[in-house]
């Protein structure tokens, strides 16, 4: 049976910002869709004990104020998270995630922070991704405009209500998965390890053809070194400022 056809797991984070190192999760949300199985869901909301930007809170809607005040400890959070995803991967299901490397580097470094073992620490190289950002730029590589969640979810015809809130970007992650592998054989009919290895070189494609791109373009040339090639995971470092 293809994979898209079996059980699939959404995941998705929203933040106090986009700094992998530094920054926090604030919602989360860990999804199982599809197998001929009910959709199981569940959702977090922590309490990040930082504040959160304006900015952000304007995107997911969370205020430092209600996270304080609703939120669980962040470290239980993680530890949820954590715990929640060693049970998927243990049992073969891929995590779907748009921008896999942003979620999952955020969860390594917030386990890290807190003294938790990272996922990648407990399940090796079990963990098998799906991506629907790095295939949809793979088997459409130049459609014009944009490649949000929301951009793919109206180009694949997936309803998304809800955007910017996790447990609504996680479960249109797998729809749009599952839309690509039906559509692109290339995807669909792939072994899902093969998968997972094919992914890794098609983002690293990505990531250099963008920073390639930054440096070409007048006034974009300092953001090409902020590009990273690695997927699924940032590798961490110990040098780094993770506070």
């Amino acid at each position: 049976m293809s994979w898209y056809l079996g059980r699939m797991c959404g995941f998705d984070l929203e933040t106090t910002g986009i700094d992998v190192e530094t920054d926090r999760i604030v919602t989360a949300c860990i999804v199982q869709v599809g197998g001929n199985h009910p959709t199981a869901s569940d959702t977090w909301l922590a309490d990040p004990g930082i504040d959160i930007p304006e900015e952000a809170a304007k995107v997911h809607g969370i205020t430092t104020e209600q996270a304080r005040a609703e939120g669980h400890p962040a470290a239980s959070v993680v530890q949820d998270l954590v715990s929640g995803l060693v049970q998927v991967v243990t049992h073969g299901i891929p995590v779907v995630a748009m921008n896999a490397s942003f979620d999952l580097t955020m969860l390594d470094r917030e386990a890290r922070r807190h003294g938790i073992a990272p996922l990648s620490d407990v399940v090796g190289d079990e963990l098998r991704v799906v991506d629907p950002r790095v295939l949809d730029k793979r088997v459409d590589r130049y459609r014009r405009g944009g490649r949000t969640l929301t951009d793919l979810c109206r180009h694949y015809d997936v309803p998304l209500d809800g955007a910017h809130s996790a447990d609504a970007d996680a479960i249109a992650a797998c729809r749009v998965a599952w839309r690509i592998a039906s559509r692109y054989p290339e995807v669909g009919r792939a072994l899902l390890d093969e998968l997972h290895d094919q992914q890794i070189g098609w983002a690293r494609e990505q990531a250099e053809g963008l920073a390639d791109y930054f440096r070409r373009t007048p006034g974009k040339e300092h953001q090409a070194d902020g590009v990273r090639t690695e997927w699924p995971l940032i590798p961490f470092k110990e040098a780094s400022d993770v506070r």
